[in-house]
């Protein structure tokens, strides 16, 4: 991916990791659009960033995501990176009585639908443009899960797959195709909690460790990985699953 001189959609980029992104490569001279549901949080954003394009979306609604598409086709015909970052997540306890699948159906919906219907709905134009590039943002839990969160991990792990058919189907297009993986990070996807947990990788940090990989450009298997993911990325390859489950999953 080049650095500089581009048009990027980043959908879920009003907060975290997405808003993060979008200011760093609006730093570097990109075009950049994000998308979000909350108002309140696109228009701060273009008072705080006025080179962003703040657009409502939600990714769950095909007619919301069929008029982002008519705008960006007839406001941003040069867009030639899409990063498709939006995604929920929540905790889920099987062995309560009370259980059902609605949690499931709603991270499913958001984190795989919606993001297989976000790639189809600007892949068209992607593909007319040089330079051309997907990111997903899937989850290191999709390689070791934290089993409180079934169905957000088993979500992130459908993307690591389908991403690698993605990306084999689009090499002679060519449309770059990569994965964001990231480890436990400051940001509020399971809560206000989240965003100070010591444990957690500080947001900026991330954030500066990405923006040097994608600029070095050496990203194995289309996988952008900061230094913290590696052991656990491959942690099946290198005998220490099992080790690397207990210790995220207690008994």
């Amino acid at each position: 991916m080049k650095m500089t001189g581009n048009t990027i959609l980043i959908t879920g980029g009003t907060s975290g990791i997405g808003r993060a992104l979008a200011y760093a490569l609006d730093d570097l001279g990109n075009k950049v659009i994000v998308t979000g549901r909350r108002e309140a949080l696109l228009e701060s954003i273009m008072q705080e960033r006025p080179n962003i394009t703040a657009l409502p979306l939600d990714i769950t609604s095909t007619s919301s995501l069929n008029a982002l598409a008519e705008t960006v086709q007839a406001h941003f015909p040069a867009l030639n990176v899409l990063i498709t970052n939006a995604g929920i997540s929540a905790g889920e306890d099987m062995t309560d009585d009370n259980w059902s699948t609605s949690t499931a159906e709603d991270i499913i919906q958001t984190n795989i639908t919606g993001v297989l219907r976000t790639v189809a709905a600007f892949l068209p134009l992607i593909k007319q443009q040089d330079n051309a590039t997907i990111i997903t943002t899937s989850s290191n839990l999709a390689f070791i899960p934290r089993a409180a969160f079934p169905t957000y991990c088993a979500s992130k792990a459908f993307l690591h797959s389908w991403l690698q058919s993605l990306r084999h189907q689009l090499r002679n297009i060519p449309i770059e195709v990569l994965e964001l993986a990231p480890p436990y990070v400051q940001t509020e996807l399971t809560g206000s909690q989240q965003a100070s947990d010591p444990r957690a990788m500080p947001l900026a940090e991330y954030c500066a460790e990405v923006i040097g990989l994608l600029a070095y450009g050496n990203l194995p298997n289309g996988e952008i990985l900061v230094q913290r993911d590696n052991a656990r990325r491959h942690a099946e390859r290198n005998g220490e699953y099992d080790a690397f489950f207990a210790a995220m999953n207690p008994a």
